[in-house]
């Protein structure tokens, strides 16, 4: 089996708060060194009721000041919220203060509402569009000082931070591509354009300083339980999630609600089916197979685990549960 990796939303859960929601955070970025897990990304989202990665920078320095050896990413930054100077400033610091532990991926969408979005910028003149020039002027700061260089990141420049291109999209493959770096794509909640994706991906790539073959990580959901029954049951608190931002109502993550799909329209099973369709939930048995299948039908060089269970405890399971399938 190829390598997994975290993805963690460090989901805040109706009845708790940010601050639990962080302890918990670390507490299983500790559990999935053990594990042997390669891997540990937080996202940036904001304005979400039940994402507590905000500041997702702060969060790595939490999440890697309190491992040893997982190496702590971000999957990933929204560079159209951001100067690249200013991430890499950031991501600087943290190469400096845990060094050859850092991974930076970069998206181009919001991670967030249109509202949100313009009080994080002040406006909108950022356009998506020049995402591509802004990935660039970031690898720049990376770069060891130049003669003559009056704008300079302290610390970043000279600091080998691996990059990461996210997509949903064929725009990110072909990004990745061109720019010969690693990619990562959003399989476990917009599936649609993945094998396309990776096909335009591995077609085109040029090998770069940094990578010299393709590497892809999907996104995949993993509910695993020690039963067939308990996992449907802990995955229903992720499908109420789904259902909930796509209606326009996002929410914290609720409790697990027994024969939930049974209850939806079929437009909201529509959506659960298209989301989730990279999933597997289940004993261990029923997971691997899953994880065998979906492997062999991608090629994929690693899967970023994402597990949105209500119970810290039942989440922990999850990926103990999974860790056991890497051999």
């Amino acid at each position: 089996m190829i390598p997994f990796s975290v993805l963690d939303l460090s989901p805040i859960v109706e009845g708790s708060d940010a601050a639990q929601s962080l302890r918990n955070t670390l507490d299983l970025a500790q559990h999935a060194e053990r594990w042997g897990f390669q891997r540990y990304w937080l996202a940036e989202h904001h304005g979400m009721a039940g994402i507590a990665s905000a500041a997702t920078a702060v969060v790595m320095a939490h999440v890697a000041g309190g491992t040893s050896r997982i190496r702590v990413g971000a999957g990933g930054i929204m560079l159209p919220n951001h100067s690249p100077l200013v991430i890499a400033e950031q991501f600087g610091t943290l190469e400096s203060l845990f060094p050859g532990r850092i991974d930076l991926g970069l998206g181009r969408a919001p991670g967030s509402d249109q509202a949100t979005a313009r009080a994080l910028r002040r406006d909108l003149n950022a356009d998506p569009n020049e995402f591509p020039q802004d990935v660039v002027e970031l690898m720049h700061y990376f770069e060891p000082v130049s003669e003559g260089q009056r704008v300079r990141a302290v610390p970043g420049a000279g600091l080998k931070v691996p990059l990461w291109i996210l997509g949903s999209s064929l725009f990110g493959a072909q990004l990745a591509a061109q720019l010969g770096l690693p990619f990562a794509f959003a399989s476990h909640f917009a599936p649609a354009q993945m094998m396309q994706a990776i096909e335009v991906y591995r077609s085109r790539f040029r090998p770069s300083e940094q990578l010299a073959r393709p590497y892809v990580m999907l996104g995949f959901n993993v509910f695993a339980a020690d039963s067939d029954e308990q996992a449907q049951l802990l995955s229903s608190s992720m499908q109420q999630a789904f259902v909930n931002l796509r209606s326009g109502r996002p929410s914290r993550l609720q409790p697990p609600v027994a024969g939930y799909e049974e209850r939806l329209t079929p437009p909201e099973r529509a959506i659960l089916e298209q989301t989730l369709s990279c999933s597997a939930i289940g004993a261990p048995t029923t997971v691997r197979h899953a994880l065998e299948a979906f492997v062999a039908r991608t090629g994929a060089d690693e899967l970023m685990i994402t597990s949105q269970i209500f119970d810290h405890k039942a989440r922990l399971r999850s990926y103990e549960i999974t860790s056991g399938l890497q051999d």
